[in-house]
C-alpha cells in the first residue's frame, strides 16, 4: 500500500513539474509575442506620421498653386519644371509673328516656341543699328541658342591674344544682355585657320584658339563685370572650319570667336517681355 501511494505521489510530482515548464515556456512565447506585436504597432504609427507629414506638404503645395492661379485668374502651364501662365504665352506669340516663319513650323512644342521666342528677343538687343552695319559680327539663332560670331579683324591681330579696343560696343551690349539674367550661360569659343603657330608662350592653334576665349571671358569679367560663373570658355583649333582653307579671304572667315547664349527660357522671356513695356 505505501508502494503505491509513494508511486502515486512520484507520478503527480513529474506531471507538476512538465506542466510548468510548458507553462513558463508558453508565458515566454507570450510575452515574445506580445513584444513583436508593440514593436509593429511602433513601427505603424511612424509609416502612419510619415505619411501624414507627406500628405500634408503635397496638400500645402497644391493650395498654394490653386490660390495663385485664384488671385490671378490665369492658367498654369509647366514647361521644365516651371510655372508660365496665359499672359506670358501672349507675349510669347506676339514674339513669334516677327519671327521668321520657317522657324516657327520648326516648333513643335511650347518649349521649342518659348525657346525660339527667347532667342529672337537677344538677337534684337544684340543686332541694333550700330551692330547691323558692321560685317565682322554676325547675330543669328541656332536651334534655341543665340549664336554671335565675331571676325578676327574686329577682335585681334595677327597671332596676338590681345582685344583689339574696336570690339567695345560689342562687349557691352553683351555683358549688358548677360548680366540682366543669372540663369544666361555663355560658352565663348576660338576659331583659328589651319596656318599652323609655334612661339614661346603658345605651341599650336590650340592654344591660340583657347587663349584668344579666355581673353574674352577676362575682358567681359573685368572690365565689365559679367559674374564668371555664368562664363565658359573653349578653343576649337582650326578642325571646324566655314570655308577651305585655300585663299586669304576664306581664312579670314575661319578666324573668329564664337559667342554662344544659352538662357534659361522662361525667366529670360519674362524679362524682356518686362523691357518692352
Amino acid at each position: 500500500m505505501k508502494k503505491v501511494i509513494l508511486t502515486v505521489f512520484s507520478l503527480a510530482l513529474f506531471v507538476s513539474c512538465v506542466s510548468k515548464k510548458k507553462y513558463v515556456a508558453l508565458e515566454e512565447q507570450n510575452q515574445e509575442i506580445k513584444s513583436q506585436l508593440v514593436k509593429e504597432r511602433l513601427k505603424n504609427e511612424d509609416l502612419e506620421q510619415k505619411f501624414t507629414e507627406i500628405q500634408n506638404r503635397v496638400d500645402t503645395y497644391h493650395n498654394k498653386i490653386n490660390s495663385l492661379t485664384a488671385e490671378n485668374n490665369v492658367k498654369l502651364e509647366t514647361v521644365e519644371g516651371a510655372v508660365i501662365n496665359e499672359e506670358t504665352k501672349a507675349k510669347m506669340r506676339k514674339t513669334l509673328e516677327n519671327v521668321d516663319p520657317a522657324l516657327v513650323s520648326g516648333a513643335k512644342t511650347l518649349k521649342d516656341s518659348m525657346n525660339l521666342a527667347v532667342s529672337h528677343n537677344i538677337q534684337k538687343s544684340m543686332k541694333t543699328e550700330s551692330l547691323n552695319d558692321d560685317e565682322d559680327v554676325n547675330v543669328f539663332i541656332d536651334e534655341t541658342m543665340v549664336m554671335i560670331s565675331v571676325s578676327d579683324k574686329l577682335l585681334f591681330k595677327t597671332a596676338s591674344t590681345n582685344i583689339s579696343n574696336k570690339a567695345d560696343k560689342l562687349f557691352e551690349k553683351l555683358a549688358n544682355i548677360i548680366k540682366s539674367e543669372p540663369s544666361i550661360e555663355v560658352y565663348i569659343e576660338g576659331h583659328t585657320d589651319s596656318r599652323s603657330i609655334s612661339n614661346s608662350r603658345m605651341k599650336d592653334n590650340w592654344d591660340l584658339s583657347v587663349l584668344r576665349a579666355t581673353s574674352v571671358v577676362r575682358k567681359l569679367q573685368n572690365d565689365y563685370g559679367v559674374p564668371p560663373e555664368q562664363l565658359i570658355a573653349a578653343g576649337r583649333s582650326s578642325y571646324h572650319p566655314l570655308a577651305a582653307n585655300d585663299s586669304n579671304e576664306n581664312r579670314s572667315k575661319n578666324r573668329r570667336t564664337r559667342i554662344a547664349l544659352l538662357p534659361d527660357i522662361n525667366k529670360f522671356f519674362a524679362l524682356m517681355s518686362e523691357q518692352e513695356k
